[in-house]
């Protein structure tokens, strides 16, 4: 991209220091931010307008063409961003002067497209987005906002390597190319229980014991009631001590 087409960002130096300091700045619509680099590997301090800075972010470049309080724009990358939790939004920024004619390390995103074509999706199975983000070196002006991979070809139970990604031009990848997974389709598998078989209790149809059951120690044999003509029977009638 060329310079005239470079996103430009213009900042405010910030005295201001601390927490404290950067809460206020906060509320009043600004960002925070530290320039590292330059000639001297000094870092500056600015305050840069949210509107101002997501426009410039939106820019589609890698490289911004930052001025400090009015001065000579220099090129700068962003090194880092940190988000509120909640609301997502920046809430400081830190940027990287860097020279258009020299190959530099950074990382870059990684979007996933053609997820719902993916035939291992349709089929029921879950795709994951393993990595998020590749290490690669680039000029400046080569650094691509983010690297787009197509998955919409996966089978069930596929899995994507960094070997199947083509570099963009100017780029090399850092990561090692065999070991780093881009994505996969994992099929959910039914979970069978164990059958458990139920234990029959060894009763009678009366609630005795069946035969061969031991008896509880402690506890007496249940008496059998005397057969009809067997000795121990009713008394006759009339029944009474003779005289």
């Amino acid at each position: 991209m060329a310079s005239g087409d470079r996103p430009k960002l213009a900042v405010e130096q910030r005295p201001e220091r601390g927490s404290r300091a950067a809460r206020r700045l906060r509320r009043e619509g600004y960002v925070p931010g530290v320039v590292y680099g330059g000639t001297n590997g000094d870092c500056t301090p600015f305050k840069v307008g949210t509107r101002d800075l997501r426009a410039a972010l939106l820019g589609g470049s890698a490289v911004l063409d930052l001025s400090v309080a009015g001065a000579t724009e220099l090129p700068v990358i962003v090194k880092d961003q940190q988000h509120h939790p909640v609301r997502d939004e920046i809430v400081h920024i830190d940027l990287l002067e860097v020279r258009l004619d020299e190959k530099i390390q950074s990382t870059v995103a990684v979007e996933l497209e053609g997820v719902e074509e993916a035939p291992g999706a349709k089929e029921g199975g879950v795709l994951e987005h393993v990595t998020r983000e590749l290490n690669i070196e680039a000029l400046p002006t080569d650094i691509p906002e983010r690297i787009v991979v197509d998955v919409s070809g996966m089978e069930a139970a596929a899995t994507m390597h960094l070997s199947e990604i083509a570099e963009p031009a100017g780029v090399t990848f850092l990561d090692d190319p065999e070991e780093t997974i881009i994505a996969t389709i994992t099929v959910p598998t039914e979970i069978v229980e164990p059958e458990v078989e139920e234990e029959t209790e060894l009763v009678g149809e009366e609630g005795e014991p069946v035969e061969g059951e031991e008896v509880p120690e402690g506890e007496a044999p249940a008496a059998e009631a005397p057969a009809e003509g067997e000795g121990g029977g009713e008394p006759s009638e009339g029944g009474g001590e003779e005289s």
